[in-house]
């Protein structure tokens, strides 16, 4: 006669809950001190760092679901009252230890969300002393008001018990339901971390029209994001970020410098090419080691050797 399988293993979800290090056959009849599950959650908490964390960057879970056998589950929840707060606590307090080494290493440590979540639940298949772990990064934020009067229904007896907790005990967290912790993520790990920025700032956006026929149709776009660019055309062999090549032999290489004041929010234009129109107006023609600068207002338009036409936009 086959031996019976559980619900979970027949759902398929049994090693989720089990560790391998837990479901070996040797029994274990002590139950579960503060202390081991203290150090098995913190030991959660750095395999997920090796096993999350890529290049410089430091990733972390932030849902920690943790799961006991049902008596020692009980033993925490009714004989223990408020002991369960204090691991998640102390606990979370040691995470910020190990992030704040990991920032003065000058790594980058931003969360993956702006609080922490702990689940403490029983499971049915677990033996006395077993203990299992689910991690999640858990994107998003929810905040709700702090409840220092918690109300449960023991499964024993299906009456509803309610009993305050200290401040002391819960300050900071918002609890749920018997087993479910909530705490805000404070990143108070000096060496600030420098905000991430991956978009430069735009300061004004060009539009061109060619006459060649395989741009028939077709704008040529250029966005400035440095102080000072240079417009050349198709024989510019540079291809830097503050570069606007227009692919025409209509343009000389190079044709304009044009530069941001940030003191009075204006753009100037300086032309080293043959002929420059700037709304209907001629710029004198400088030397590219001492450009002779115009004001060049936005929504202008700019007439490059009669041929090609440049408009500045705002970005």
């Amino acid at each position: 006669m086959e031996p019976k399988t559980s619900f979970w293993q027949r759902i398929g979800i049994q090693d989720w809950f089990l560790t391998n290090e837990n479901t070996s056959g040797a029994k274990k009849q002590q139950a579960l001190t503060p202390n081991d599950v203290y150090n098995y959650v913190v030991d959660k908490f750095n395999d997920s760092v090796r096993q999350l964390s890529f290049a410089d960057r430091i990733v972390f879970y932030h849902e920690y679901i943790i799961s006991f056998n049902p008596e020692d589950y009980q033993e925490f929840m009714n004989n223990k009252q408020g002991i369960l707060g204090l691991i998640v606590n102390e606990t979370v307090k040691k995470f910020y230890e190990h992030l704040k080494q990991y920032r003065q290493a000058g790594k980058t440590v931003v969360p993956s969300s702006s609080k922490w979540v702990f689940r403490l639940v029983s499971h049915p298949d677990y033996k006395r002393g077993d203990i299992g772990f689910i991690g999640k990064l858990l994107p998003g934020s929810t905040k709700k008001d702090e409840n220092l009067r918690v109300t449960f229904i023991p499964r024993q007896t299906g009456i509803a018990q309610t009993f305050d907790v200290s401040q002391d005990v819960l300050k900071g967290f918002t609890y749920y339901s018997e087993g479910y912790y909530e705490l805000p993520y404070v990143d108070d790990l000096g060496g600030e971390e420098a905000p991430v920025d991956n978009k430069k700032k735009s300061f004004a956006r060009f539009e061109t029209i060619l006459p060649e026929q395989q741009f028939a149709g077709k704008k040529v776009e250029y966005i400035m994001k440095d102080l000072e660019i240079i417009v050349s055309g198709d024989e510019e062999e540079r291809d830097d970020s503050n570069i606007f090549k227009i692919p025409t032999e209509w343009v000389n290489t190079p044709h304009l410098h044009i530069r941001y004041n940030k003191s009075d929010g204006k753009f100037y234009l300086a032309s080293f090419g043959e002929r420059t129109i700037l709304n209907e107006n001629e710029v004198p023609k400088s030397d590219v080691n001492s450009p002779s600068w115009v004001e060049l207002p936005m929504n202008s338009k700019i007439l490059l050797n009669g041929i090609v036409g440049v408009n500045i936009f705002k970005p």
